[in-house]
């Protein structure tokens, strides 16, 4: 009874440490579509105007994607080599540190630099936490799990919209920003390395030799049997991503473009009415997962969050009456993502290499997403500043899902490789 106990206790506390751990990325995700003005504001001074003011939200959000790309591949790594929870603490160390640093930036490059560097430890968390949650609990609570994870980030979003809405970001009022965002995560990353269980799959492995030497994990991933399933995870991966960045996201600055000073707010309470959509699809999409199946679950989610996104670009615009109710429901269609890779991703590969394989499949996905932002921020100035314009082209990448997914193997009903 003692011992079942105990083993109830650690396994619910590496979900709350995997749980927070992504939900304080969710407020670094959050941060710069929120405040990414008003720093241009602050820091270009008479210099800014709202195309150049664009390039350097693309910018810093491609920043923060190459860093997240090259930290969820290296401190998965990590995660395999050393373990899951040392993995998911020097992440959230990673995120924490590099993000309060941001409060004493004098230049745009500065806070580029930063972004990168805080990015690092948003993409680590990810595999880290992912995979000791899927090595912790059975087949039957994963779809909860892996819905709770998928909505972690967007209530961290959430939450950073609500410092938004409490306290207005403005040009002369957005430093303490970066020190709300950190302050938390660096405390939960003290307990984490203190307090959380190993996963006892990885220390099974450990025991039995089976884990991989040092970089014997990612050559695996890219040779066969591994390197077809590693190739599709990285395009399920970065549709999602891309989408959300590249489309989904230029409604926070186009609605900051459209507020303007006489309603320094609406961009925060647009911010939080996707991101309470957000945290109700990444909650449902492993349900839906489970429920219709990997591949048909995928293939829905694409075609549906492709028709709303484009059309809030091309039939709406901000302040008017229907455009906050239709973010909301993008919110949950597109964010549906978010709950079924965590069901998914960890399912394609072994113990040995699994944080590794969920690192590399989700975050290698941040490197399009970063080029695709990049693209996006193009297309800002090709625009000459036409935010609605970007976020209907860049809308496209979104239906593109609904041919990948027929590569994907499914695995409903199916246990959790060894």
């Amino acid at each position: 009874m003692r011992e079942d106990s105990e083993r109830r206790g650690a396994k619910h506390l590496a979900l709350g440490g995997a749980f927070l751990g992504w939900l304080f990325a969710g407020v670094q995700l959050g941060l710069m579509p929120l405040a990414s003005l008003s720093v241009s504001k602050d820091l270009m001074g008479e210099a800014f105007n709202p195309t150049a003011a664009g390039s350097w939200f693309a910018n810093y959000t491609a920043a923060l994607m190459f860093g997240a790309a090259i930290g969820g591949i290296l401190l998965g790594n990590f995660g395999d080599r050393f373990g899951r929870v040392r993995g998911m603490a020097l992440s959230i160390f990673c995120y924490a540190g590099f993000g309060a640093a941001g409060y004493f930036v004098r230049t745009q490059e500065q806070l580029l630099v930063l972004r990168f560097l805080t990015g690092l430890g948003v993409g680590g968390i990810w595999p880290n936490g992912v995979s000791i949650i899927a090595e912790f609990w059975s087949d039957v609570s994963r779809p909860m799990l892996a819905g709770m994870m998928g909505t972690a980030a967007n209530l961290g979003i959430l939450v950073m919209s609500q410092f938004g809405t409490l306290h207005k970001v403005t040009p002369d009022s957005w430093r303490w920003l970066m020190l709300t965002a950190a302050a938390a995560p660096a405390l939960l990353a003290v307990l984490v390395w203190a307090l959380a269980p190993e996963s006892p799959k990885w220390l099974q492995s450990r025991v039995a030799g089976t884990l991989a030497p040092a970089k014997a994990p990612i050559r695996e991933l890219f040779r066969p049997p591994l390197l077809g399933v590693t190739l599709v995870g990285i395009c399920l991966g970065a549709i999602p991503l891309v989408g959300a960045w590249a489309s989904s996201k230029w409604m926070i600055p186009w609605a900051d473009e459209m507020g303007g000073l006489a309603n320094p707010g609406y961009k925060a309470t647009t911010q939080a009415y996707w991101s309470v959509g957000a945290a109700i699809g990444g909650l449902v999409g492993g349900y839906v997962g489970s429920l219709l199946g990997r591949r048909w679950s995928y293939f829905t989610i694409s075609l549906f969050t492709s028709v709303i996104t484009i059309g809030i670009f091309v039939f709406l615009e901000p302040l008017q009456r229907g455009f906050l109710p239709v973010v909301f429901v993008q919110g949950v269609i597109a964010t549906m993502f978010f709950g079924w890779l965590p069901l998914y991703l960890p399912e394609l590969f072994p113990t040995r290499v699994r944080a590794t394989g969920t690192g590399i499949t989700y975050n290698s996905g941040r490197f399009i997403s970063a080029a695709g932002v990049l693209f996006a921020g193009v297309l800002v100035r090709f625009f000459e500043g036409d935010y609605a314009r970007v976020g209907a082209i860049t809308g496209l990448v979104y239906a593109l899902g609904m041919f990948v997914i027929w590569w994907a193997p499914e695995t409903k009903g199916k246990e959790l490789k060894a």
